[in-house]
């Protein structure tokens, strides 16, 4: 039996390939950004109704989340895998590209955590509205963010790590969302 909770959908890939499912998550951050930037010109045109007040309460919900323990599984899990495979080599490539993806998690949560208070009173139902620069500068950053992994780490990933090495790196992606193993 499958059951339908409004604005969730399931990941198109679980943590049993986790390159499939940071990948999906990247759709679905595209997806909430492409939220935000319709709520700006929906809560000029309509205030704070029910549509805005839903949809800022799904954007809470997603980043507050999944955004975080994506950041947290690249971080914790898949860039120290990346590390070990190139131990013996020269990984100074390897990491200045996972220096340069930190710091734009940092830069992402900062413009993050400047938008959400406005989203939670929205969700509150309080006549506010969004500032169309703030939510561009997430979104604009998420955008190259997500370039960057999809061009570049994901497919180094998907060469350099072993099954066991994506194997633990899923387990690890399970016990932070405490999914029991299958």
């Amino acid at each position: 039996m499958t059951t339908s909770i409004p604005g969730f959908s399931p990941p198109a890939a679980g943590t049993e390939a986790p390159l499939e499912m940071l990948s999906a998550c990247h759709g679905r951050i595209a997806t909430q950004c492409a939220t935000l930037r319709r709520l700006v010109p929906h809560l000029l045109a309509h205030g704070v109704d029910d549509e805005a007040r839903a949809a800022a309460t799904r954007v809470m919900r997603y980043f507050d989340t999944a955004a975080r323990h994506h950041h947290a599984d690249e971080e914790d899990d898949l860039f120290p895998a990346l590390i070990e495979s190139m131990a013996g080599s020269d990984a100074i490539c390897l990491r200045e590209m996972i220096d340069c993806l930190k710091a734009d998690h940092r830069a992402l949560e900062a413009c993050w955590r400047q938008l959400r208070g406005l989203l939670a009173s929205i969700a509150a139902g309080a006549q506010v509205s969004l500032v169309a620069d703030d939510v561009e500068a997430l979104a604009v950053r998420y955008e190259g963010h997500i370039e960057r992994e999809e061009k570049e780490l994901l497919p180094m990933a998907a060469r350099l790590l072993s099954d066991d090495d994506l194997a633990r790196v899923g387990r690890a992606m399970r016990e932070r969302r405490g999914i029991d193993e299958a």
